[in-house]
């Protein structure tokens, strides 16, 4: 059997790490679940495998519309397997079908519905088969399969319209970089040679402008690697724990875009813990799983936090609070909700709240970075055209 690689973190949040043999990776995760362990990454013969989650080849879209059509299936009638074989027969995603008809497979052969979707992690992440678990043990597939639609469609609308909000100010600014680049490139050159003819006398900002110019057309090369190797070097520092943590926490610390990414990590954790906690998943394995969803570092260690004082006996919302992460106000609803006994409900309110102030958040952006975009660009189209034109400004009251 083959030896794995593993990095992970035990219920106090501390990292560990270890090698394990065994017949898969599925297994390692498994035998490492069963000591409290939450596993980050698997390797496997110096071959890094990823934890798998909603994604990949798979799009979070296609799994809400199977949801959807699947919660509809089981709530009129239709048997388990004859449900997966119709859904797995009408997928256009290939890689998609296959898993359904394995799925459909597998449940057919005698395994549960949660057991079968265990073993494409690559599609059914541990919220979607832990629901399913809770669904099945209670009699509610239908009911859960509805309360997972509406959280994946809910998750899907939130990352798309935070990605639609950025391709306009990252469209604007690639093509000013670009057009910039070639008025150095290529412009600036001629105007130089022009000047060195006339015999003109070059101011300073003049002479800066020319030499970023020469610096451009001589060393563009050495620019490119530059900058590939600062986004690849990034990206494989964001791979780190200690780098992940560290880019994130500046992420959260951002002036305007640090508001929105906190907010945004809010709704999440409160839709996702209340979608668990409704559908009948403990408190501590649905905060396990809500840390390992946050998409933030610093958010999942302060929920990790919070679910080590939780399994020490104390309430949710004061080690919330102790965090510093999450708001008075959530910690002060969550602590209502525990009073009440409705603590999903008060999520979920909690949740609608920060997505409607995520959609102002992202229009208020918006509005600022139109004007501040202008004004950049501005200023650095009129740094170059000023710089060309001192010289001639010079060389006409010579002529005059």
């Amino acid at each position: 059997m083959p030896s794995y690689e593993w990095k992970g973190r035990d219920r106090n949040g501390n990292t560990q790490s270890g090698v394990l043999i065994a017949d898969s990776k599925d297994a390692v995760i498994a035998a490492l679940r069963r000591q409290q362990i939450v596993v980050t990454t698997v390797k496997e013969k110096g071959k890094e495998i990823a934890l798998p989650r909603l994604g990949g080849g798979i799009k979070s879209k296609d799994i809400a519309v199977f949801t959807r059509q699947f919660s509809v299936m089981i709530d009129a009638g239709l048997p388990l397997v004859q449900c997966l074989d119709i859904l797995g027969q009408q997928q256009e995603n290939k890689g998609f079908q296959k898993v359904v008809l394995q799925v459909r497979q597998d449940v057919e052969a005698g395994s549960s519905l949660a057991e079968a979707m265990r073993k494409h992690p690559q599609a059914f992440d541990d919220l979607y088969v832990n629901m399913v678990a809770a669904g099945e043990a209670g009699g509610i597939l239908d009911t859960i399969l509805q309360r997972l639609a509406i959280y994946i469609e809910k998750a899907v609308k939130l990352k798309t319209q935070v990605r639609s909000a950025m391709i306009y100010p990252i469209s604007v600014i690639s093509i000013a970089i670009i057009v910039v680049y070639i008025i150095l490139w290529k412009v600036i050159p001629v105007f130089a040679s022009l000047f060195q003819g006339l015999g003109a006398d070059l101011p300073f900002l003049t002479l800066w402008v020319v030499a970023a110019s020469k610096f451009i057309g001589r060393f563009w090369w050495l620019i490119m690697a530059v900058v590939a190797a600062a986004v690849i070097g990034l990206r494989q520092y964001y791979q780190t724990e200690a780098g992940r943590y560290q880019i994130d926490a500046l992420l959260l610390r951002a002036p305007v875009l640090g508001i929105i990414l906190r907010k945004i990590a809010i709704a999440r954790f409160c839709r996702t813990l209340g979608t668990l906690l409704s559908s009948g998943v403990a408190i501590l394995e649905s905060l396990e799983i809500t840390a390992r969803t946050s998409g933030n570092a610093v958010i999942e260690e302060a929920i990790l936090k919070v679910r080590k004082a939780v399994e020490e006996g104390k309430t949710l919302a004061d080690p919330l609070a102790r965090t510093e992460q999450f708001p008075p106000m959530v910690c002060q609803m969550i602590g209502v909700g525990e009073q009440t006994g409705a603590m999903d409900t008060m999520l979920s309110k909690i949740a609608d709240f920060y997505e409607d102030e995520v959609d102002a958040a992202v229009e208020g952006m918006m509005k600022l970075i139109e004007p501040v975009m202008i004004a950049f660009l501005g200023v650095v189209i009129g740094t170059i055209v000023v710089a060309m034109y001192l010289p001639l400004f010079t060389l006409i009251s010579k002529i005059g």
